[in-house]
């Protein structure tokens, strides 16, 4: 039975790519590359002349019925990203998809990571994290994903864009609080590779200085426990929602949010009170 190998390759220093990579990468009969260009750069270094053929998220659904035809004619074949491992904020999924349900195999290929290179010399915690890729550009996806940000027990990653770095740090000092941890990689294994360390105040200013050029991975600190509230402070804080005119579900919300509290007691509390408000009136 033929095999698509999901196949890691270097994310800027040429050499990090495996000996096992190599292999796969000369044997198999077509390598499906993000852009053919620059994983060109990478199969001239090694003297590796298997044919390239380009699978982007604007063709990868006519790519994937192509890919399955060859697979089905007991070819194998490598999908590859621009960069690190294929599929974390790369095109993909839609193929490997496709070719487990047509019965083939899907064999990864391991290697280089912007995320775990990051993660492991951030100095945070490594485990549990959350990788979220790109932060949503704006709009509620936005807001919704830095509110759950502003509470997260554990370390978060993310991938940025250089030019929309600062404003990222920006909202993240306004969901979070400026004293933050967090630790910014840029360039990582290239010339310039550099890791910026601080709070989040400290790591703002530090960008807002000059500008910003390369890949973007941003490590996040989990927030500091909260010392949990008492009955009587929770009742207090449910009660002036509701008569500031919180609906119960969005007070329970708020609840759970600001005390670091389940949903489902939030909201027995808030109706508890609602209770106790009519009853009394």
């Amino acid at each position: 039975m033929a095999t698509l190998y999901v196949t890691s390759t270097p994310i800027g220093n040429l050499e990090d790519i495996t000996v096992r990579a190599l292999a796969v990468l000369k044997a198999v009969s077509r390598i499906m590359a993000e852009d053919t260009r620059r994983t060109a750069i990478l199969l001239r270094r090694y003297e590796i002349a298997t044919p390239l053929i380009s699978a982007h998220e604007h063709n990868e659904a006519a790519r994937a019925v192509q890919l399955v035809g060859w697979l089905d004619g007991g070819e194998d074949v490598a999908l590859v990203s621009d960069a690190g491992t294929p599929l974390l904020s790369d095109p993909g999924a839609r193929l490997v998809r496709a070719v487990i349900d047509a019965g083939h195999d899907v064999v990864p290929v391991p290697g280089a990571s912007a995320l775990l290179a990051a993660l492991v010399a951030a100095g945070l915690p490594a485990e549990p994290f959350t990788f979220y890729g790109f932060a949503p550009r704006s709009g509620r996806a936005r807001r919704e994903l830095l509110e759950t940000l502003s509470t997260l027990d554990h370390t978060a990653v993310l991938y940025e864009s250089p030019g929309r770095l600062t404003a990222l740090l920006a909202d993240l000092v306004t969901a979070c609080g400026g004293d933050r941890p967090v630790a910014v990689a840029r360039e990582l294994t290239k010339l310039h590779e550099s890791m910026v360390r601080g709070t989040l105040d400290d790591v703002l200013r530090y960008y807002q200085e000059g500008a910003v050029r390369g890949e973007v991975v941003v490590v996040l600190g989990g927030a500091a426990p909260l010392a949990p509230a008492s009955e009587a402070d929770a009742a207090s804080l449910a009660l002036a929602l509701l008569d500031a005119g919180a609906t119960p579900r969005s007070a329970a919300k708020e609840l759970a949010q600001r005390l670091h509290i389940s949903r489902n007691e939030a909201y027995s509390l808030v109706l508890s009170l609602g209770s106790r408000g009519r009853e009394e009136e």
